[in-house]
């Protein structure tokens, strides 16, 4: 992993950003609200706790975790349409000074493309730009999630980082999250930068060469001259 200069170098002329959603780009995480809307919000929240730590492998914890849940497709539409997202302080300034710099930005998460699509539109971030997974549901009964998503296993956002650089050909792509399974994305990412501004996770804050608690951390290294 590159040394927080190199880093910071990497950052400054990125093609490409990879943000994590749940408690980066959003406040909290979704799966954990979901199942409180749920009522089953406190034996799903102990499930993420061991999947962002890295603990156990990061299918068993989404089996386990939507095992507890088996959310209707009525329950998801209305958990949407009743708790917009709620994004982190500066994350709207940042993507659209990304944006305006000609920076790529992408949505990769281990939460669902479901919940996800409101806080890419507020963020203007294209559609096609979410690699999330995916719930599903039959006759409007939870049936499972789509296990031949890249981000439904650990080691998923590695695989989607490694995807993006060979299909676009980026050359200085970044991750920006607060979990393991983002840091564990770094490399093929070409660098990694831990967030710490909703929630600190050990791992991550001690593994990560340049941790931040604020996006305008971020922003503000983008005002310096980019190479």
């Amino acid at each position: 992993m590159p040394t927080i200069e190199e880093t910071k170098a990497i950052w400054k002329c990125a093609d490409a950003v990879c943000f994590d959603v749940d408690s980066t780009v959003v406040t909290d995480e979704g799966i954990d609200e979901l199942a409180e809307f749920c009522g089953v919000g406190e034996q799903v929240a102990l499930w993420t706790v061991k999947a962002m730590g890295g603990s156990i492998p990061f299918r068993t914890a989404l089996s386990q975790r939507l095992g507890i849940m088996k959310p209707s497709e009525q329950q998801v539409l209305d958990f949407v349409k009743n708790n917009p997202p709620k994004l982190t302080e500066g994350i709207k300034d940042l993507v659209t000074l990304l944006r305006n710099h000609g920076v790529t930005v992408y949505l990769v998460s281990g939460g669902f493309r479901q919940l996800i699509i409101p806080a890419a539109k507020q963020l203007g971030i294209p559609l096609c730009n979410i690699h999330a997974n995916k719930l599903l549901f039959k006759e409007g009964k939870y049936a499972g999630f789509d296990e031949t998503s890249l981000t439904s296993e650990s080691g998923g956002k590695a695989r989607v980082v490694a995807m993006l650089k060979e299909t676009h050909g980026y050359k200085k792509l970044v991750m920006v999250g607060d979990g393991a399974t983002d840091m564990e994305a770094c490399p093929p990412a070409d660098a990694f930068i831990g967030f710490g501004g909703n929630r600190i996770r050990q791992s991550v804050q001690q593994g990560a060469k340049w941790f931040v608690t604020s996006f305008q951390e971020l922003i503000d290294e983008l005002h310096v001259q980019r190479q």
